[in-house]
């Protein structure tokens, strides 16, 4: 009788202290503004790998497209290459943005965009590799699509206008493809975990990344569906936003949280 009036005390003192925690009412906020930005600053370096493999192959792509007459119709596709070049005849090389309805295609932008960062990420389970070619892919066809209006006469139009959402876009796309490259990290480099603890840690990082990023797929999806089409606006308003989308990038994803963790280090 004493150890079944024992086991129920303690089985109800348990209850009492680990019950389940409702979650602060600052969760949210302290996501955004701490807890992950300091996860991320130890993946600064995944982060830079991933730049790194999309910058190369955006000039192999271009150096591709200038060297192979049929090499941007491999990747864009005849249609999408016959439809750009047309436009161009028309004297609206930028027309492509203004085919659907604003609402229409931020949400169809927005979702394709989320589409190729998830793939990024979960590819990394494939050791890495596949995270890289998601980022060859996308490097690739960027380069030789910017090409195809170098050699137009249209490369300033073109950039003025394509990185207007493009710079968030891109940005993103690279930062999810550092989520895939840190999950392949989880798998393959352990360190004093278990491999299959190493691999949920892994993941739990990368599902963070990818969640910081959803922000930012909205932002560039309603810059592309909704200002973008603009391409009448003026060159400084068009490089102030360019300018202003990487400054809140590099902000984010690079200084601030750098600038966290040397703080919490001082304290």
């Amino acid at each position: 009788n004493t150890a079944l009036f024992l086991n129920a005390l303690a089985s109800e003192a348990h209850q009492k202290i680990y019950k389940t925690k409702k979650e602060s009412k600052n969760r949210i906020i302290s996501f955004w503004k701490t807890e992950f930005p300091t996860m991320f600053y130890h993946h600064q370096r995944e982060l830079l790998i991933a730049f790194l493999v999309f910058a190369f192959f955006t000039v192999v792509g271009a150096f591709s497209a200038a060297n192979e007459g049929d090499f941007v119709r491999s990747f864009l596709g005849d249609s999408y290459v016959n439809m750009t070049l047309e436009n161009i005849e028309n004297g609206d090389p930028m027309a492509v943005y203004k085919e659907q309805g604003e609402f229409n295609m931020f949400l169809g932008i927005t979702i394709n965009n989320v589409r190729v960062a998830v793939m990024a990420f979960i590819f990394g389970i494939l050791l890495g590799i596949g995270s890289l070619y998601v980022m060859l892919r996308n490097g690739i066809m960027l380069g030789s699509f910017q090409y195809m209006f170098y050699e137009k006469g249209l490369l300033w139009e073109s950039a003025r206008t394509i990185w207007i959402h493009g710079t968030i876009e891109i940005s993103v796309i690279i930062i999810a493809g550092c989520a895939g490259l840190v999950l392949a990290k989880g798998i393959l480099f352990p360190e004093t975990y278990t491999r299959l603890e190493s691999f949920k840690r892994s993941m739990k990082n990368g599902l963070k990344i990818m969640l910081a990023t959803v922000p930012f797929f909205v932002l560039a999806g309603f810059l592309e569906g909704f200002v973008t089409r603009h391409t009448e606006m003026p060159d400084w308003l068009a490089i102030l936003i360019i300018v202003a989308s990487l400054a809140l990038i590099l902000f984010y994803f690079v200084i601030y949280p750098r600038q966290l963790h040397k703080k919490l280090i001082n304290d």
